[in-house]
């Protein structure tokens, strides 16, 4: 039996910044804006380049591209840094405004969030209407050279796809009036969740278009196509119906960094793993949540890889213990080699506080634990590592300070 198209009308709002990372530095900086602007993970040439502005896309150069290669294509394209502290603000202020129209606000990167107005009043305005306003207070509130991409649907997907169709700046509407001429109009890469494997999949069983992926059936796609109830899924999801609005319980803390400068110094990676299991321990203290057990991953200078992962019999809280811990396992390593990423995580998270103390409870741990609350909190209100171990002493350059791209995990914990 052919699924039908959703006919509800749109409750879901996809809302993209442009080339935020990019359009940010812009903002702050305005001699920076209309110019072709890349943010590099590092300046020199061998840097990845994280984010081109608007201009520099027009010149086609891309995410991912080596900052020497951006050079090529475009001599005078201008490199920077990062600059956490203006992209935090910008995301935190972007949040905040989206949560004026709903109590469902879900962020889906640094720059993305998902607005689901099902039951709120809000909706009454028309989603076409608080869309131009949020744009609208997007430039008033954030800053003028701040634009976006709001796409408006049935089901997140779509929602999602909407916000693509007319970068940069554009508000998009799909339901089923459109739906299957939005579909005549793209390619199948362009549907979210659909890369070059996925498409090579496709086209082995005569799918080479979006329109002929949204006419298989459910049951070949879950039998012939994707041999699983995955099948089932997508076809649920070009038609319009919500399968992704999944929450899943958190598992694990962690934190990773890319060396700026490689080493096998351990006294200088204990005191990057030192810095990182500071912010790691901060996050989880920040959920009430200990651990009880932790992971260390390195990636060496030749490509090849390590890692252990250990149980621990007393849950690890403060961040002397999950250092100390860190350390044992970052010994465990067979050879001495050069390292150039680090990523460390707490796993089978467990109530960071019990309830009530037992007579075998030990006191001095309890005191360490309410110290290390004390000492969070301080960092909360005057700033990060305001408080630091004495390991960190002098390490404000050697481990700088980044956001990541693809989720808000981190800003979560600790500034929701």
């Amino acid at each position: 039996m052919e699924t039908q198209i959703n006919h509800n009308s749109p409750t879901i709002m996809h809302i993209d910044l442009n080339s935020c990372f990019a359009t940010v530095e812009q903002q702050a900086n305005p001699h920076l804006r209309g110019k072709p602007l890349v943010i590099a993970a590092y300046t020199s040439p061998g840097g990845c380049v994280l984010a081109p502005s608007i201009e520099a896309k027009r010149y086609g150069i891309k995410v991912g591209m080596t900052v020497r290669d951006a050079r090529l294509i475009y001599k005078n394209v201008i490199v920077r840094d990062p600059d956490p502290v203006l992209v935090r603000d910008v995301h935190i202020k972007f949040r905040n405004i989206c949560k004026t129209y709903s109590p469902v606000v879900i962020p889906k990167s640094i720059d993305e969030v998902v607005i689901d107005f099902i039951n709120t009043p809000a909706l009454q305005h028309g989603l076409i209407n608080i869309a131009q306003e949020i744009k609208t207070r997007f430039r008033s509130e954030i800053g003028e050279w701040i634009s976006c991409n709001i796409g408006i649907s049935t089901n997140r997907f779509l929602a999602k796809l909407a916000a693509s169709l007319h970068k940069p700046d554009g508000l998009d509407i799909i339901d089923h009036y459109n739906l299957k001429t939005i579909y005549s109009q793209i390619k199948l890469t362009d549907l979210n969740g659909i890369n070059t494997r996925y498409e090579a999949r496709l086209n082995t069983v005569g799918i080479f278009t979006p329109l002929q992926f949204f006419a298989a059936s459910a049951v070949f796609l879950k039998k012939s196509v994707f041999k699983s109830i995955v099948g089932y899924y997508w076809n649920l999801r070009l038609h319009g119906f919500e399968v992704d609005d999944v929450e899943f319980k958190r598992k694990s803390y962690g934190q990773d960094y890319s060396l700026g400068k490689k080493t096998a110094d351990r006294q200088i990676l204990a005191k990057y793993i030192m810095k990182m299991c500071e912010k790691l321990g901060r996050r989880m203290r920040h959920a009430g949540k200990a651990a009880l057990g932790i992971h260390i991953g390195l990636i060496y200078e030749n490509w090849t890889y390590w890692h252990r992962g250990r149980k621990v019999n007393q849950p690890l809280y403060n961040t002397q213990e999950i250092f100390m811990k860190a350390m044992w396992v970052f010994n465990q390593q067979p050879d001495i080699k050069t390292v150039t990423k680090i990523s460390i995580s707490c796993y089978d998270l467990i109530p960071g506080q019990p309830n009530q103390l037992s007579l075998l409870d030990d006191l001095q741990t309890d005191k360490k634990r309410n110290l290390f609350n004390a000492l969070d909190k301080i960092n909360d209100r005057y700033g990060e590592y305001v408080i630091t171990p004495a390991l960190m002493m002098g390490m404000n350059d050697l481990i700088l300070d980044r956001v990541a791209f693809g989720g808000t995990k981190e800003l979560e914990d600790l500034y929701y």
